[in-house]
């Protein structure tokens, strides 16, 4: 992998991240909704996917990221919205990390078993 694609990842990341903040900080919070909806990870990381590995590997990884997001992420948003008014939302998120990364790691070690997605 070369040092400048991995700047470019790097840049491309912060600046979604750093687009979403700002706009949640001035109050304008359909953009910032808008933004947050839009899978900024997966966008990026699929054009450079699909740059160096072609349409396949991106195909294959879609279905990976479709069933692991149902699976991992679905439940990690509730857990982060019911909670969150609960035990405050520092605490919520954690629990709902940990959340995620338990159904994660389950689900990525199945998928690895069987190996799906290749």
């Amino acid at each position: 992998m070369k040092v400048f694609n991995l700047i470019i990842y790097f840049i491309t990341g912060g600046l979604f991240t750093t687009i979403i903040v700002a706009l949640e900080e001035s109050n304008q919070r359909v953009l910032s909704g808008l933004a947050t909806l839009i899978p900024v990870f997966t966008l990026v990381a699929y054009v450079f996917i699909g740059e160096s590995k072609g349409g396949v590997a991106v195909g294959q990884h879609a279905w990976f990221v479709f069933f692991g997001t149902i699976i991992s992420w679905v439940p990690y948003m509730l857990a982060v919205a019911y909670l969150s008014t609960r035990i405050g939302p520092h605490k919520a998120i954690l629990a709902g990390l940990a959340i995620f990364f338990v159904l994660a790691l389950l689900y990525i070690t199945v998928v690895s078993r069987f190996k799906l997605f290749q």
